[in-house]
């Protein structure tokens, strides 16, 4: 059951040696069915030997966060569908978009400077808090 490599962008591709797939049963509703027959899917990427730029491992892997291993393997899951074929390609969509999403550069930051506007309202906004909190104070007479 060969495909064509998931394609990002001319520099972004990820072959078929680099995916490993593991058909296992689904967990949940589903009758006799889902006892049968190993519907979900665990598609594994080696991050580490894959051809992808460093960049994009980078990105790759801080996005992953916890679907990323130990050992730096890329673990999707997908059981949604009731068919083995429909389980495949919803995860391997949802590979090629987080690899589009570690292809964008985050922007850069530029720092700014607050204007003089802004830090007169910050501090009038204090005075006004700490005038509140004043006259909330026990007055003392009795």
């Amino acid at each position: 059951m060969t495909s064509d490599p998931i394609f990002v962008s001319d520099e972004i591709v990820i072959h078929e040696s680099e995916i490993d797939e593991r058909f296992v049963r689904a967990s949940g509703p589903g009758g006799q069915n889902v006892n049968k027959v190993s519907t979900a899917v665990e598609l594994r990427v080696d991050i580490g030997r894959s051809t992808l730029p460093a960049r994009v491992k980078q990105r790759l892997t801080t996005l992953a966060g916890s679907r990323m291993t130990g050992d730096g393997v890329l673990l999707i899951d997908s059981r949604e569908h009731r068919t083995q074929s429909a389980n495949r390609e919803a995860a391997r969509e949802r590979l090629r978009q987080l690899l589009v999403e570690a292809s964008v550069r985050p922007k850069q930051r530029r720092k700014t400077t607050p204007t003089a506007g802004s830090k007169e309202r910050r501090i009038m906004s204090k005075v006004k808090r700490g005038e509140i909190k004043r006259r909330r104070r026990d007055q003392g007479g009795d």
